[in-house]
């Protein structure tokens, strides 16, 4: 008993992240009980007593806990730290950390979750998006974009500047319409279901670009002139960052200014800026009249200040300014939307147009970092649910109405798993971009999880739009006015590149940044590390070192005891199926926690170069985040038993991914026998996670295939009609009166199974059955009106020989 009364204390204590106090208190009550009343032998009750001492009272004595152990653990740590540039510690400061700190903690505060709103749009936003938004649609003819004019009609430009599609983000006051991140969000999201490029053209204005950045950092005088300007679309903004030499290296950045005096506007000695640049994939830079540029700036003549080099700056520059070269364009896989380079030789330019005025000088870079996250957490998980909300619907109508051997092609297994795999990926990527949305709206600024939701929504998309092309087969490959998902699929590598290629996100930033933002002590350890102060240097390092131990042996505890209970040690504030999915993100979260610190105390520095080992890290955090934000969507739309299946399609999709991750990280661990430790302690009893069953997959497949209230929730937001002359609106009647005349159908195919009725096609047989009295003449009609508007829906485009006339067959 006196053996094992220490380690359940202690693995208790350990659990429940008691306080240093609480330890010493607590152990040394077990000490003087073991004392007073144990057999144990005087001269080991000495010993012990002498141990206790030796361990707690210099962790309770900051003083000599400092000079016995900080002290020597700050000078070992200082050599191991890797330097860290000046783009990377922008990139740290930027935005904030939310719940993926939570994730990161081993044990997240599930509170955080249940206190952020349900997603819901003003009366406002509502009625742009029921109006303008539904009007636009209706104008748009993608082919026509795309193929023919390489262009959005001036009809639909025209449109968007005078409804104020690109002054979504801007105040009223300014003449903007003051949307919410969320309705900034369902607005791309139905417009991309209809034209990719009518979106990306409503989104740039909206993220990163003149806009935002005028807002958060442009003076007063900058804000009254151009705001007003971009709000109504007298002003066409675009954004130069990227450039041949430089694009997520931004310290290669060669597009460069020096600060200089010349004449401007009739004026002579004026302070301004000598720029050269040449910028390259540059969204709406052909037809911008306002272009807002990254450079680095010089001072050779300290004309701002005492440095040489100020550092990367951003500046507003008229695109009608002598020397700026706009107009020619890239032709991004055939999405039309307005994307080229930019350059300009020799420009001079007034100091006042930099974006803040000269006190931000050389503060450009962390001026992106910190707008960079409306591209990644809005527009790009935006564009992502648009694809996904048509690809579910469109194919699960389609798989309906397309018969192979007289049977639904939806109804083969195969086609099933696709249809799956579209409707469990789309509720995922729904519920991350919703969630993201709200944070943002609550005043949350949190950079790691935008990379997430801009990577792994954009990955996701990409899943779904595969599937989808592979049950639309043929038709979905031959392009032409008929074409649903053509251009849509076209589209996806594009998503994939911008705002941080996918591949770098997952491999640099995800769990690279993540780990120094999100981790409660790491960041304050580095800061104190640096401090040139000694004295407080020390202090505040052996402040966060202990704290940091204190949560290393926590999370290892917390790790284990979760396992083996297979997460009923956790306690979310959660019913039902969302409680037992809760539970295991807690579980892994505490996995998570734990292997991180091992792998930074193992590595160290040398993890920078390890990316194959942070891409997985950084996988589990990102499959934590999308479980958790499956569970508030699920709490969010009020429980619905219809739902269940998808929210446990999206949690065991996640918490398997999670599990493969951990298992591969811990495959490639250099450090073997620490690598079988840690899989002792996050999988002791082995790996309990399984991917979505057969029987999960068949549930989803079938809600895609026939209408339910799950249905319409899972496709809401994107634009639909019945239109036989648009391309959705020919899937969507067709499936309409498919449905309609199902019964019908069903007694048609048992008279012909039983031999009642010999047909060589469907016509014929409608006819039999009607004579026969199989069916009535009502039911007769839905027949016909169902198969003429299937094989209308299902017809592909043909061209002549040189592809210069259209016709269906």
């Amino acid at each position: 008993m006196w053996c094992v009364t220490p380690i359940i204390a202690g693995v208790a204590l350990a659990f429940m992240r008691a306080s240093l106090q609480v330890w010493t208190l607590t152990l040394g009550l077990i000490l003087a009980a073991l004392s007073l009343w144990s057999s144990a032998s005087t001269a080991f009750i000495i010993f012990l007593w002498l141990l206790y001492g030796a361990v707690f009272i210099p962790l309770n004595v900051p003083s000599l806990r400092m000079q016995l152990i900080s002290r020597r653990v700050l000078a070992m740590y200082r050599k191991l730290l890797p330097p860290i540039s000046e783009t990377e510690r922008a990139a740290l400061d930027a935005g904030n950390t939310w719940w993926d700190a939570e994730l990161f903690s081993g044990k997240p505060d599930w509170q955080v979750l249940r206190n952020l709103p349900a997603p819901k749009l003003s009366e406002d936003e509502q009625a742009f998006l029921d109006g303008p938004v539904e009007e636009l649609c209706a104008m748009l003819d993608d082919w026509k974009i795309t193929h023919e004019d390489r262009d959005l009609p001036r009809k639909a430009w025209a449109f968007l500047k005078q409804k104020g599609f690109f002054g979504m983000i801007i105040p009223k006051r300014y003449g903007g319409l003051e949307f919410s991140a969320q309705a900034h969000s369902a607005v791309v999201a139905k417009v991309s279901s209809k034209s990719a490029t009518a979106a990306v053209t409503a989104m740039v204005p909206n993220s990163l670009g003149p806009g935002q950045l005028l807002l958060n950092y442009g003076t007063d005088v900058q804000k009254d002139y151009y705001l007003p300007r971009l709000a109504k679309g007298k002003e066409m903004p675009c954004f130069g960052l990227t450039s041949p030499q430089a694009g997520s290296d931004a310290a290669s950045m060669v597009d460069s200014g020096v600060v200089c005096k010349a004449e401007f506007d009739g004026k002579k000695e004026v302070l301004g800026i000598r720029l050269n640049w040449d910028k390259r994939y540059i969204t709406l830079a052909p037809v911008a009249t306002l272009l807002g540029l990254a450079f680095k700036l010089f001072d050779p003549d300290h004309l701002l200040g005492d440095k040489d080099d100020i550092g990367i700056t951003l500046a507003l520059i008229p695109t009608d300014t002598p020397g700026v070269e706009v107009g020619r364009r890239h032709f991004p896989l055939n999405m039309t939307f307005q994307n080229g380079p930019t350059s300009g030789k020799d420009v001079f330019i007034p100091i006042d147009w930099i974006i803040g005025g000269p006190e931000y000088a050389g503060q450009g870079w962390r001026m992106l970092m910190e707008c960079l996250a409306d591209g990644r957490s809005i527009s790009l998980p935006a564009l992502s649910v648009g694809a996904g909300k048509v690809a579910s619907r469109a194919t699960g109508a389609y798989a309906r109405i397309r018969r192979q051997f007289k049977v639904p092609i939806g109804r083969f297994e195969g086609v099933e798993e696709a249809l799956a795999r579209i409707a469990g990926h789309t509720y995922a990527i729904d519920g991350a971009r919703l969630m993201t949305a709200v944070a943002l709206d609550q005043g949350e600024k949190p950079s790691v999880i935008s990379a997430i939701v801009k990577y792994h929504c954009t990955e996701r998309m990409r899943v779904v739009l595969n599937d989808a092309v592979d049950v639309f087969g043929g038709s979905a490959i031959c392009l032409g006015p008929r074409n649903l998902l053509g251009r849509v699929y076209q589209s996806v590598p594009i998503s994939i590149t911008v705002e941080g290629a996918n591949i770098l996100t997952r491999s640099l930033i995800i769990f690279g940044q993540g780990v120094v933002r999100c981790h409660p002590y790491l960041l304050q350890e580095m800061q104190a590390a640096q401090n040139d102060n000694e004295a407080k240097a020390l202090a505040d390092f052996d402040q966060a070192l202990f704290a940091h131990l204190g949560f290393t042996v926590s999370n290892a505890v917390r790790s284990i005891m979760l396992a083996l209970s297979f997460g009923r040690l956790a306690h979310p504030p959660f019913t039902g199926p969302a409680a037992r999915y809760a539970r295991q993100v807690e579980r892994m979260s505490a996995a998570l926690a734990m292997m991180s610190d091992v792998t930074l105390f193992v590595l160290g520095g040398t993890l920078k170069r390890k990316e194959k080992l942070s891409a997985r890290l950084g996988d589990v955090l990102s499959a934590l985040y999308f479980a958790s934000a499956a569970i508030k969507h699920f709490e969010d739309q009020g429980k619905q038993n219809e739902d269940i299946q998808l929210l446990q399609w999206a949690c065991e999709d996640a918490l398997y991914s999670a599990q493969q991750q951990a298992d591969a990280f811990l495959l490639n661990f250099p450090n073997r026998p620490i690598a079988m430790l840690l899989r002792v302690l996050v999988f002791p009893l082995g790996k309990p996670f399984k991917a979505p069953s057969d029987k999960l997959g068949h549930q989803l497949a079938s809600l895609l295939l026939e209408p339910s209230e799950a249905r319409e929730r899972l496709t809401s937001g994107i634009y639909r009609n019945e239109n036989p002359g648009d391309p959705i609106g020919r899937i969507e009647s067709a499936y309409a009166k498919v449905i309609a005349a199902s019964s019908a159908e069903h007694k048609l195919n048992d008279a012909r199974k039983r031999g009642e009725i010999q047909a060589s096609n469907d016509a014929e047989a409608i006819r039999a059955a009607a004579e026969q009295g199989v069916i009535t003449s009502d039911e007769a009609s839905l027949l016909h009106n169902a198969f003429d508007a299937t094989d209308l829906a299902i017809a592909v485009d043909t061209f002549g020989p040189r592809l210069e006339t259209d016709k269906q067959t």
